[in-house]
């Protein structure tokens, strides 16, 4: 596995893994220069996303009964931290090996009223590439003062190597639930059941099996773009999606410390950026941008759809430097060919992922990710090369 990031915008340029065969392709979407992301990055590819990922209504919020103005990018909307967010700045970097393996530190301080937002915040995001062909993705921010915070990073993955597009491509989401949208892309303030409609990939699905059904959600987004609420048992990494190619046998396993995952399917993207090897980007190509992001993205300023606001709760600790810490990580790998019936004797990992290599697949585990019972299938196999 090979990742390939830029210090403009914390970019992640390249993502290369192999297939079933052995072949490497790049998944992710991108230029083949690095100067192009700084003439025209409008679909926000590979880079860190900040102050906040996501829209905040009208460009404005209240903290601590102070309201606060920010720059519009969105329509009347602040959308991924402003006109200048994190994607648009150079950021200081540390090259590092450890015990996981290689990787970069990206810093960057943020002062205070930038783009709007208040107080300094210093900001760190290491990628790190582990042995195990796993992208690890580390995030802490601290602040001097009371301020929403929602890092978030930003590649489109396409396991066809880019190829075609993602159509094909089977999901699977550990949510029961996930946030509604207006049309204008912001949260309506509720959490509903995906059961019973086009968002519920609680079982695998292809992204193109629903995504032109006649469905309100699906309409306001022009695709999939919805934060779904992670089913949690605790505190931690959680497994949050899983993702099959089947013609390469590509797999993608998405873990976060966090409550939502947001899934994006490209719908923005348009014919006018011609990215890597002359394909031309299309939100008709849906390509999809699989990503973990810092809390669920509540976007309105009205006290019952609260934000994700890095502070603390006593007088006292007002002079006290605010930190948050994340974590996210992608798994790499390919789709091996056996498939069996889960039981407690053989080793497995199951589709969604969550039992962890050279575990048992037991029977509670098998029906707690919702399986009917221990004998329903399971997948076997490495999912790291």
């Amino acid at each position: 596995m090979e990742v390939h990031a830029i210090r403009y915008g914390g970019i992640i340029t390249t993502i290369r893994v192999p297939d079933r065969s052995g072949n490497f392709d790049d998944v992710v979407l991108g230029y083949d220069a690095p100067e192009s992301y700084i003439k025209n990055n409008a679909p926000y590819m590979g880079a860190i996303i900040g102050r906040y990922g996501n829209r905040i209504a009208r460009g404005m919020f209240t903290l601590n009964g102070q309201t606060y103005v920010l720059a519009t990018n969105n329509g009347p909307n602040d959308l991924h931290g402003g006109k200048r967010g994190f994607d648009k700045v150079t950021w200081q970097t540390e090259e590092f090996r450890n015990a996981d393996g290689p990787g970069v530190i990206f810093k960057y301080t943020s002062p205070d009223g930038e783009e709007g937002y208040p107080g300094a915040l210093q900001v760190s995001v290491t990628y790190t590439l582990a042995d195990r062909n796993e992208l690890i993705i580390d995030y802490t921010a601290a602040a001097d003062r009371p301020t929403p915070v929602n890092l978030t990073q930003h590649s489109y993955f396409n396991l066809t190597g880019v190829t075609r597009d993602v159509l094909d491509h089977e999901v699977t989401i550990n949510a029961d639930r996930y946030t509604p949208v207006d049309v204008a892309m912001i949260p309506t303030g509720t959490l509903q059941p995906v059961e019973g409609t086009p968002l519920d990939f609680r079982n695998p699905a292809s992204i193109g099996s629903r995504i032109n059904e006649p469905d309100e959600q699906l309409r306001n987004a022009m695709g999939y773009d919805h934060n779904f609420v992670l089913n949690r048992f605790g505190d931690g990494l959680v497994h949050a999606a899983h993702v099959y190619e089947p013609s390469s046998g590509r797999v993608l396993d998405v873990s976060t410390t966090e409550p939502g995952l947001q899934f994006y399917t490209g719908n923005s993207l348009d014919s006018s950026i011609t990215g890597k090897s002359g394909h031309v980007t299309s939100g008709d190509s849906h390509s999809v941008s699989k990503r973990s992001i810092f809390r669920t993205p509540r976007t309105s300023h009205n006290s019952h759809r609260p934000y994700c606001v890095l502070a603390t709760n006593t007088d006292r600790a007002r002079s006290l430097r605010l930190v948050s810490e994340i974590k996210c990580r992608f798994d790499f790998g390919v789709q091996p060919t056996l498939i069996g019936r889960c039981n407690v004797e053989e080793p497995c990992r199951s589709v969604l992922g969550t039992l962890g290599r050279g575990r048992t697949c037991a029977r509670d585990s098998c029906n707690r990710l919702g399986h009917q019972s221990a004998a329903d299938f399971c997948q076997f196999g490495s999912y790291g090369l």
